[in-house]
């Protein structure tokens, strides 16, 4: 894992929105979410449970937020 994808999930929970993330990142939404879904797999779990209404961390990314 590198701080840049650390950089990158830091800003999608602290926006709780990957649609958000990526306008501010200046990247594609497709992009980003392709990303976020690597980082998951490398991680070998789910960070965000994704709504309607936004995103939220699961346990898994709020223990990594912490970190």
């Amino acid at each position: 894992m590198e701080i840049k994808q650390i950089e990158l999930f830091l800003r999608i929970a602290e926006l709780g929105s990957i649609n958000k993330a990526a306008a501010e990142l200046r990247m594609s939404q497709p992009s980003l979410s392709r990303w976020l879904a690597l980082l998951e797999h490398e991680i070998g779990a789910q960070l965000f449970v994704r709504t309607r209404q936004g995103i939220r961390l699961t346990d898994a990314g709020q223990l990594l937020s912490e970190r």
